[in-house]
C-alpha cells in the first residue's frame, strides 16, 4: 500500500514547502524507500510552459518533454530520479479532464460538479503516478497558502485522501512562519494557530508543523504551540535557515522528522545512510578552491528564472571541490554599460536560455568577450543561437546575420524556425520538448566531456541553426561536434583552440544533481580553476 505524504503551507507564500518535500524526499531515500513526489499547482493555465519567467520563475522540462513547475526540478535534484508530466498537476489540467469526459458523456447525464467530479480527478491522478513509479511513499505538495480560493478544490481532495486511503497511509505536514517582531524581537506563534485553524475548518489536522523560524523554538514555545495546533511536541520541526538548501535534510534529521513520519506511517525503521549527502554539504561548504561564474540572462530579476542553471553550476564546483560565487549579469546591463564593466573578473561565462529579442544584443557582446578573452564560456539553448551570430558576424563576416525570431524579414538568418514549427499557432506544449537523441563527433571537446557516441538531453526550443550556414560557418572553424542523428540539427558547437567553448541547442542544466554533476558543468568549473589559476 502506498503511503501519501501532504504539504501544505501557510502564512506567507513562498514559505519553503518545496524544499521541505524535496528534502523529506531525501530523508526516505536515505532509509531506502523508492519515493516518488508530484506538485500541485491551483492556477488555471494547464501547465507552466506559456508563464512570465518574471512572476513564476523557471519552466522546467521533463524527459517527457512536461513544462512543469520549478519544483519538480529541486525534487529531481534531491531525490535524484526523473520524473514525468504526472508530477506536476494544474487546476487547467484538471478542468480539462472533466470538461473532456462530460462531453464524450463518461458521467453518463449526471450533473458535474467540483464535489465529487473535480476532486475524484485529483485524486486519481495522485493516485495513478506512485502507482507508475511503484512508489512506495509519495510525497505531494499543494502550492499556495491556506485558505487560498483557488486552492479549495484540491484541499476538499486530500482531505478525502484520509478516508479513501486509510488513516494510517495518509500524513499531513504543514509549513508556517514563526516570525520575530518588535523591538526585543519577540516569537509570534500566533500567525501558525490562525494557520491550523483555517486548515482544520476545512477538515485537516496537520500531524507535523514545520516552523520556519530565524532562531530554535525552545521547549516552551513548542509547548505553546502543541497545546493550540493540537500536534504533538515532538512533530513540532524547527526550520532555521542554511548556508545552502543542500544541507537542509540534515537539519531535519538532526530534528527527528524522518523518525516521526516513518512511526507515524508505520514504515520499517531503518537507519538512515547519511554519508554521501554529508560529503556534498562538506564540499559546498569548504571548498579548495573558489570561482566567480557570470550567468547572463534576460530574466536574472527573478533569481529562479535561472534556479536550475545555478544549481547545475554548484554541482560542477562540488565535483570539482570548488566553491561558486555566481554573478547574475542582465543582458540589457551589458548593452548599456560594456561588457567589461560586468565580466571583466569573471572565470567563466554562461549565457542562458530566452526567448524574444529584448537584451540579445547583450548577449552576443558576452560571447564576443568570452571568445576573445578566452574566458571558459557555456552556452544554453539561446546561448548557442547568439554564439552563431556572434561567430557568424565577426569571424565569417557575415554582415547582419541574426536569428529569425529577432527579424523575420533579415537577410542572412543563421537562426531560423524549424520546418516542423512553421504552422504551429498554439503556444503552448509545441516546442521541441523532452529527451532527444545527439551524437558525439569523435576527437571532439564534447566526446572529451561525455565519452559517449550517443547522449540524450532534454530539449525546449522553436529555433535552430540554418543548415544553409552549416558549411560557411564550419569553413571558418566552428565544429559542430553534436547533431541529431538523422543529420538535421545542429545540437553542441565548440570553438578548437579555446580553453573551453561549448555550447548546446538542450538544457543540460536539467539533468543535474548535486552527487551527478552533468559532465558539461563538471566540465565548465574545471576550465574555470585553470583559467583562473592561469591569470
Amino acid at each position: 500500500m502506498t503511503k501519501y505524504i501532504f504539504v501544505t503551507g501557510g502564512v506567507v507564500s513562498s514559505i519553503g514547502k518545496g524544499i521541505t518535500a524535496s528534502s523529506l524526499g531525501r530523508l526516505l531515500k536515505n532509509r531506502g524507500f523508492k519515493v516518488n513526489m508530484q506538485k500541485i499547482d491551483p492556477y488555471l493555465n494547464v501547465d507552466a510552459g506559456t508563464m512570465n519567467p518574471f512572476q513564476h520563475g523557471e519552466v522546467f522540462v521533463t524527459n517527457d518533454g512536461a513544462e512543469t513547475d520549478l519544483d519538480l526540478g529541486n525534487y529531481e535534484r534531491f531525490i535524484d530520479e526523473d520524473l514525468t508530466r504526472e508530477s506536476n498537476v494544474t487546476t487547467g489540467r484538471i478542468y480539462h479532464a472533466v470538461i473532456e469526459k462530460e462531453r464524450t458523456g463518461s458521467y453518463l447525464g449526471a450533473t458535474v460538479q467540483v464535489i465529487p467530479h473535480i476532486t475524484d480527478e485529483i485524486k486519481s491522478i495522485i493516485k495513478s503516478a506512485p502507482v507508475k513509479a511503484d512508489a512506495d511513499v509519495a510525497i505531494v505538495e499543494l502550492g499556495g497558502t491556506v485558505g487560498d480560493i483557488e486552492g479549495q478544490p484540491f484541499m476538499e481532495a486530500i482531505r478525502q485522501f484520509k478516508k479513501d486511503a486509510g488513516a494510517e497511509n495518509v500524513l499531513y505536514i504543514h509549513v508556517t512562519l514563526i516570525p520575530f517582531v518588535g523591538p526585543w524581537g519577540e516569537i509570534k506563534t500566533k500567525p501558525t494557530q490562525h494557520s491550523v485553524i483555517k486548515l482544520r475548518e476545512i477538515g485537516i489536522q496537520p500531524d507535523i508543523l514545520i516552523c520556519r523560524s530565524k532562531l530554535p523554538l525552545n521547549d516552551e514555545m513548542k509547548e505553546k504551540i502543541s497545546l493550540f495546533c493540537d500536534v504533538d511536541k515532538e512533530a513540532i520541526i524547527s526550520a532555521l535557515d542554511t548556508k545552502c538548501i543542500y544541507e537542509i535534510p540534515l537539519v531535519y534529521e538532526k530534528e527527528g522528522l524522518a523518525e516521526q513520519v516513518v512511526r507515524r506511517l508505520h514504515l520499517p525503521d531503518r537507519k538512515p545512510e547519511t554519508a554521501e549527502w554529508q560529503a556534498i554539504v562538506d564540499k559546498v561548504l569548504y571548498p579548495k578552491n573558489q570561482i566567480k561564474v557570470s550567468i547572463v540572462g534576460k530574466y536574472v530579476a527573478n533569481g529562479d528564472a535561472y534556479i536550475s542553471v545555478e544549481e547545475a553550476v554548484k554541482h560542477g564546483g562540488i565535483a570539482n571541490d570548488t566553491g561558486i560565487e555566481v554573478n547574475w549579469v542582465d543582458t540589457e546591463d551589458l548593452e548599456n554599460d560594456g561588457v567589461e564593466k560586468h565580466l571583466k573578473d569573471s572565470d567563466a561565462v554562461i549565457v542562458a536560455g530566452g526567448f524574444g529579442a529584448r537584451g540579445t544584443e547583450g548577449k552576443i557582446n558576452a560571447i564576443n568577450f568570452a571568445r576573445e578573452n578566452k574566458v571558459p564560456y557555456l552556452g544554453l539553448c539561446f546561448g548557442l543561437q547568439m554564439a552563431v551570430i556572434e561567430f557568424a558576424r565577426n569571424v565569417c563576416k557575415i554582415r547582419g546575420a541574426t536569428t529569425e525570431e529577432v527579424d523575420d524579414s533579415a537577410k542572412h538568418q543563421v537562426i531560423h524556425i524549424m520546418p516542423d514549427q512553421e504552422h504551429v499557432r498554439s503556444k503552448g506544449g509545441t516546442m521541441r520538448l523532452g529527451l532527444w537523441p545527439c551524437r558525439i563527433t569523435e576527437g571532439t571537446l564534447a566526446w572529451d566531456i561525455y565519452g559517449s557516441e550517443l547522449i540524450y538531453e532534454r530539449h525546449r526550443h522553436r529555433f535552430e541553426v540554418n543548415n544553409s550556414y552549416r558549411q560557411a560557418l564550419s569553413d571558418a572553424g566552428l565544429v559542430f561536434s553534436g547533431i541529431s542523428p538523422d543529420n538535421k540539427l545542429i545540437e553542441i558547437i565548440e570553438l578548437p583552440g579555446h580553453p573551453f567553448f561549448i555550447a548546446t541547442q538542450f538544457h543540460p542544466e536539467f539533468k543535474s544533481r548535486p552527487n551527478r554533476a552533468h559532465p558539461l558543468f563538471k566540465g565548465l568549473v574545471k576550465a574555470a580553476v585553470a583559467f583562473k589559476n592561469s591569470k
